[in-house]
């Protein structure tokens, strides 16, 4: 596998808890994936929770070189973590078309939050030739 895109974000988590307080259900739908919304509800940091999930995403928007536009959902990417607790992103929809078109066979993401911010590192990785 060889790296062919790197993005980052900061989420400032005072904003996210800005937004889950005006906005509610409709913020969260909008952005997370059931799986999402369950993994942060069940944390007592609930608040660092989304505000992680949203840099992973944002992260992934910018190593695509898209930005969140167009067709592009917020749920068509989805971060859980798997049973060692580290988090792994699954595509859909337009994100995945995209991905696809860039020949992004996986995507590598690190979250890390304390009380204030949130930040996110996502890799994409592509099949080298050499490992066909």
């Amino acid at each position: 596998m060889e790296i062919i895109a790197h993005g980052i974000d900061l989420v400032d988590c005072p904003r996210i808890e800005e937004m889950l307080n005006r906005h509610g259900r409709r913020f969260v739908d909008r952005v997370f994936t059931a799986a999402e919304q369950a993994y942060a509800d069940a944390n007592k940091d609930r608040v660092e929770k989304f505000a992680g999930r949203f840099a992973a995403k944002e992260a992934i928007l910018k190593l695509m070189g898209t930005g969140w536009r167009g067709k592009i959902a917020w749920t068509d990417i989805e971060v859980v973590n798997n049973a060692a607790g580290q988090p792994e992103v699954t595509l859909n929809g337009e994100v995945k078309k995209i991905s696809d078109n860039l020949g992004i066979k996986h995507i590598s993401v690190s979250i890390t939050h304390t009380a204030n911010f949130a930040i996110a590192s996502a890799v994409a990785l592509a099949q080298n030739c050499r490992d066909s």
